[in-house]
């Protein structure tokens, strides 16, 4: 079981507040304790014992459900049916795996396009190859009662983690309405306390994300007043691989994109089994872990054919300037991006036969 209270957040930002805690998983660990045996020197016949084969691809994953889906598909056996020797690693701070794959020590992540576009920015060899999912209501807006429109929020008191996917979720919310931040008062709180400062009504709102969004529903002290199904295509969550990676090892990344289609069918059709393999994965109930799959919209291979058509109003290419926009403004970014050299839809193409 592995298990993390965070979410997508800015590595940018976050880089220099949050602990470098990376869980790998138990299999890493035995090769480590085999390794330290051996080098103990218990025994020659360990030393001279060929060591076991690795992973031809090693992964990184993290607590987004488009990315724990990974592990439904390693346990429904979708890696092994399309040959795909896929190493899954584990991290239980998000932003370390966005340097893990940075720094040569992943072949491929899964992490979101607006943590791409940093690195991209720098020039680094990262090209997306697939698309998990878009977030589809996971995020939101949470108003009061008292709140019925964007006009009622000028001059408003608004909970969230400045610089994440709230940030960005409140900043094309006022966008699209006509108002900016200028317009409101943001308070700078992690997503569990803006929850929190919500319920007991020392905030006027809060951009949250599930279960939050859902627990303060139930409560019924507010409601969503925008959500991220509000801007589709701006919250994707991708696979993310090295260059030398796709070269190397190709025949393995077009094996998980295979087995990414049978893994967002399964969980389409079995959501309740899916959803208890996730929820172990992240130490949930299986019950509490369930509401989070309403609101991510998973991609199958025509979403993902869209998303890497550059025409598509929806896809990578087109949603790139307003995220980049945003990363700018913020300064969370050292540049403008090339979205384009950051895709690689030849291993979509590969996978679905084309």
């Amino acid at each position: 079981m592995y298990q993390t209270d965070t979410r997508r957040v800015r590595p940018t930002v976050l880089r220099d507040t949050r602990a470098a805690i990376t869980a790998f998983s138990a299999s890493s660990f035995l090769k480590r304790l085999k390794t330290t045996v051996a080098v103990l020197g218990l025994g020659t016949a360990l030393l001279a014992a060929p060591a076991p084969a690795l992973a031809e691809i090693k992964v990184g994953v993290s607590d987004w459900p488009g990315w724990v889906a990974w592990y439904v598909a390693e346990q429904k056996g979708f890696f092994k049916k399309y040959k795909a020797d896929v190493k899954l690693v584990w991290f239980a701070n998000y932003t370390d795996s966005i340097s893990a794959l940075s720094s040569g020590q992943l072949d491929a992540n899964s992490q979101t396009w607006s943590d791409t576009m940093g690195p991209l920015a720098k020039g680094l060899p990262l090209k997306a190859v697939l698309v998990n999912d878009n977030s589809a209501g996971n995020d939101a807006l949470m108003v009061s009662a008292k709140i019925k429109n964007f006009a009622d929020l000028k001059g408003k008191s608004i909970a969230l983690e400045e610089f994440s996917i709230s940030h960005f979720v409140l900043a094309t919310a006022l966008a699209k309405n006509g108002l900016t931040q200028k317009d409101v008062k943001v308070v700078n709180l992690s997503a569990g306390d803006a929850a929190a400062a919500f319920l007991s009504g020392r905030v006027d709102a809060a951009v949250v994300w599930n279960p939050w969004v859902a627990q303060i529903e139930k409560s019924g002290k507010g409601k969503p007043l925008f959500t991220s199904k509000d801007m589709p295509g701006l919250i994707p969550d991708l696979l993310v691989a090295q260059d030398k990676a796709i070269k190397s090892k190709r025949k393995d990344l077009v094996g998980m994109i295979r087995a990414w289609f049978d893994t967002e069918k399964f969980i389409r059709d079995n959501p309740d089994e899916a959803a208890k393999i996730m929820a172990k994965v992240v130490g949930m109930k299986p019950e509490d872990y369930k509401v989070f799959l309403p609101g991510t919209r998973f991609f199958d291979a025509a979403a993902n054919q869209a998303a890497m058509t550059p025409a598509d109003a929806k896809s990578l290419q087109a949603v790139a300037p307003t995220i980049s926009a945003f990363l700018l403004d913020k300064k969370l970014i050292d540049g403008k991006p090339d979205a384009a050299k950051g895709i690689d839809a030849s291993l979509l193409a590969e996978a679905l036969g084309k």
